[in-house]
Formats: C-alpha cells, sequence, structure tokens
C-alpha cells in the first residue's frame, strides 16, 4: 500500500547534498552520502520537487555514489538514454552547480527525493521491488 509522505515527516531523512559539475561538461551531478544505503549500480526512485522518475547509481572517480543521470522509467535510465531530467530540474529551480539540495530518504534503498532548499513535499512512499523479480529482471536484460 502506498502512503503519503510531506518531505517534513519524522520518517523521511534529510541531508543537504552537494550539486557539481562533470568535468567541462558542467552536466549536473548529485553526490550522496555515504549512509543512505546505496551501493554502485543501483536502480532508484528520484524525485524532483515530488516528480518521480528514475536513476542509476554509480561512482565517481573519486569513490563518491552519485547520480548524473535521471529519466522518465527505468529502463532510460539504465541505457541514461533520453531526456536528463536533473540537468532540466537544475536548470529550472534555484538550484545550481556548485550549490546544494536537499535529499530526503523515503524508502532505505529505493525511493528519495531531491528537493529545493526551503520547500515542502509530499512523496507517494513506494516498497521496493522484491529483489528476486528484480534480479530475474536484470537477467533478462543481459
Amino acid at each position: 500500500m502506498n502512503e503519503r509522505v510531506p518531505s517534513d515527516h519524522e520518517a523521511v531523512d534529510t541531508h543537504r547534498v552537494p550539486i557539481e559539475a562533470v568535468g567541462r561538461t558542467g552536466r549536473p551531478r548529485v553526490i550522496f552520502p555515504d549512509d543512505v544505503g546505496l551501493n554502485d549500480g543501483d536502480a532508484v526512485v528520484l524525485a524532483l520537487d515530488g516528480d518521480d522518475y528514475d536513476a542509476r547509481v554509480e561512482t565517481t572517480l573519486d569513490g563518491d555514489l552519485a547520480v548524473t543521470h535521471v529519466a522518465d522509467n527505468r529502463r532510460l535510465a539504465r541505457e541514461r538514454d533520453g531526456e536528463n531530467r536533473l540537468a532540466e530540474w537544475v536548470e529550472d529551480t534555484n538550484v545550481t552547480v556548485g550549490g546544494s539540495a536537499h535529499l530526503d530518504v523515503v524508502t532505505d534503498g529505493h525511493q528519495y527525493g531531491l528537493r529545493t532548499p526551503g520547500t515542502r513535499v509530499v512523496y507517494t512512499a513506494t516498497e521496493a521491488p522484491d529483489s528476486s523479480l528484480s534480479d530475474i529482471a536484470s537477467n533478462l536484460d543481459g
């Protein structure tokens, strides 16, 4: 069952995270704290100011966990294809490269939210998919 959870609810852990530029391209990336329960290659639901998208966590050259591409669905996130909703979000909000945003942990290891500092967002919390089903889907994808 899905629950509506506001970003200021006691069940939501919030972290201030940096928005950095990737090399000379200037594409934004979000560096995740070590204690948010993620690993390299994890697929997550990532809301941007409340709108749900999908992303793949990757490790930077410095060993940090980060997201550089946010997509409309899991396949596009996995293939790093389609519109980069993270770049659009940074461009359309008061969040800037070199600044920071708030990262909300909605469902540990599965669902997160990025929001502009000072804003309140209400998330629809979902449960992580059954790991055995995810493993089967990953194997089918190759």
